[in-house]
């Protein structure tokens, strides 16, 4: 079982030694400004217990010019140090959206099934947003932030080692209850993740399915949905800010107390005439210089106690096995006949429930295969294990005599074509959607497959033709009309085996009678494997399995299925009936 939980260790030598010159030179950046900050401390000790004692005017004048100095310089580092760690964080960002699309992408298709698409956009867009902290300003200012808090502490123990002991009791204990604060708030920071997630998840279902909720008017429905996720998002935020507000109250409290109790001993000192006026106020400043960095690392430390939370979710997906797993899918193959077998296959989706069964059956290459049956009886199943979108529990499926499931993915898959029943487009133009598969085709290449599919019938309606904008999932067109995209799209990708899972099921008796003669020229020498509950359409198929349960009731051609007067008997008079 792999780890999903982000180490300091982990984080620095993936996020920050990658970028380690970018890193120091921001450290180098901000020593130099915390540095040049120090400068108005010391400038007003020797303001008050040197210039001004002795009237020395031209001292004054080089003091003011060493402080102002020291502030271009603070303005100038803080500039440099922004746009240099900033910029970094955000390319940073970048890459690991990338990297997590990527990974997303690689994993099987059972994944999606279960995972709802707006969680996962969430995922990629999100929940790596917090690694700005690592490598930007924030991680760079703790470090900074340190350095000056130490400097500073050497400082004040040099003016006043008691009053300095009496500062550092109340800061330890301040530190106890951050470090106590930031084990309880990242694990609120991980659950927000998914909250979000969800949230996010049922917001995309919601407006992708619009037609659907105001047909039912179900808006009201939504929004109560919608309320209950936001009100969870809700009260996930209000425990991580009621933690946070523990820190900064305690900060506030104890730092407070420490600053009252410099007060006494310092205006005691002074009186008795063992600290001057200008050591009290440089005492007073430099107390300053260490105690904001120690306030400001409490809202660092949430920061990057947010960022570990998100890195924790997304070493989740990358530690998810891709589906083109290199270790198992040692094989390439070029050269795709097209033989198919199933040889004794059953598969299930839930564990102890099959839905296809000790499958055995032939389809050779270029040969016509038929499914048929009612709904849920295992065909779309059969066409998954085909297109390798899903893998046998038992048995094998074999292309060539090699077996799929050693099979590289991609070398497979760069032979298939599918056409499903609800055929997704892209939002885009017609001719965006049929180039998808090739996008480097030719112009007559493109024509071709339009033709092919008789896209044109369509498309010489409309002013901007093939560019023609059609709205998300082709909401613009009928659904012959998307149905005939999608078969051009798969004429184009010229495929040795192709799956039409109801690829007619959308269109008209013209415009099917049309694809038919299109489907007809695309299947020559081509494995097919074909699904369809209008069994009109597959009368030419070199076989035919019935499939009931998840088993091959019977098999033949049309004729012969028609002459046994079995189970294709009686759906298809059924049909003819109807």
């Amino acid at each position: 079982m792999k780890k999903n939980k982000v180490t300091l260790s982990q984080a620095f030598r993936d996020f920050i030694w990658p970028r380690r010159r970018i890193v120091f030179l921001g450290l180098l950046l901000i020593i130099i400004s915390r540095l040049a900050s120090l400068v108005l401390p010391w400038a007003s000790k020797y303001l008050m217990d040197d210039v001004i004692v002795k009237k020395d005017y031209a001292e004054l004048r080089i003091l003011l010019i060493e402080v102002a100095a020291s502030l271009i310089v603070q303005s100038i580092t803080g500039f440099l140090l922004t746009r240099l760690l900033s910029v970094e964080a955000q390319h940073l960002i970048s890459l690991l959206r990338i990297k997590v699309q990527k990974q997303i992408l690689s994993l099987p298709v059972s994944f999606f099934d279960n995972t709802k698409s707006g969680a996962l956009v969430s995922r990629i867009m999100n929940d790596v947003e917090g690694v700005r902290n690592l490598v930007g300003t924030g991680l760079v200012q703790l470090v900074g932030g340190t350095i000056t808090a130490v400097i500073s502490l050497v400082l004040l123990i040099q003016i006043s080692p008691l009053m300095t002991f009496y500062v550092l009791v109340p800061v330890a204990v301040f530190a106890f209850i951050a470090m106590k604060a930031f084990r309880v708030i990242r694990p609120i920071f991980r659950k927000r993740g998914v909250i979000n997630a969800n949230v996010t998840g049922r917001l995309t279902e919601t407006l992708n399915g619009i037609r659907v909720i105001k047909g039912f008017n179900a808006e009201d429905q939504e929004t109560q949905s919608f309320t209950k996720g936001v009100d969870e998002l809700f009260q996930n935020v209000k425990q991580s800010l009621t933690s946070t507000a523990v820190i900064t109250s305690s900060s506030t409290l104890l730092l407070g107390l420490a600053s009252t109790g410099i007060m006494g001993i310092g205006g005691y000192f002074i009186m008795e005439g063992k600290m001057t006026f200008g050591e009290f106020l440089s005492f007073t400043l430099y107390l300053g210089f260490m105690i904001a960095p120690i306030v400001q690392m409490s809202n660092i430390g949430s920061q990057l106690t947010e960022a570990f939370a998100g890195l924790d979710r997304t070493e989740e997906i990358m530690n998810m096995d891709p589906e083109d797993d290199p270790v198992v899918r040692t094989q390439f193959i070029n050269e795709v006949k097209g033989d198919i077998q199933f040889d004794n296959v059953s598969f299930a989706y839930n564990e102890g429930k099959e839905v296809v069964k000790e499958l055995t059956f032939d389809a050779p290459s270029g040969s016509v295969t038929a499914l048929v049956g009612t709904s849920g009886s295992g065909k779309s199943t059969i066409a998954g294990l085909v297109a390798t979108f899903i893998t046998p529990d038992a048995g094998k499926v074999t292309i060539d005599g090699m077996d799929l499931s050693t099979i590289n993915l991609k070398s497979f898959r760069k032979n298939l074509g599918v056409v499903l029943q609800d055929d997704f487009l892209f939002e885009g133009t017609i001719r965006e959607n049929i180039l998808f598969p090739r996008p480097n085709a030719t112009e007559e290449q493109l024509l071709a497959a339009v033709k092919g599919a008789y896209v044109n019938e369509f498309t010489d309606r409309f002013e901007k033709g093939l560019d023609t904008l059609i709205g998300e999932r082709g909401v613009k067109l009928s659904g012959g009309q998307r149905q005939r995209i999608a078969i051009a799209r798969a004429i184009l990708a010229d495929p040795r085996i192709i799956i039409l899972d109801e690829a007619t099921s959308n269109l008209d008796t013209e415009s099917e009678s049309l694809i038919q003669q299109s489907l007809s020229t695309l299947m020559k020498g081509r494995t097919t494997f074909v699904i369809a509950h209008r069994l009109s359409t597959i009368r030419q198929a070199d076989q035919i399995l019935v499939i009931e349960q998840g088993r091959i009731a019977e098999r033949g051609t049309h004729q012969e299925l028609l002459d046994k007067k079995g189970r294709y008997y009686q759906l298809y008079t059924y049909q003819s009936r109807i």
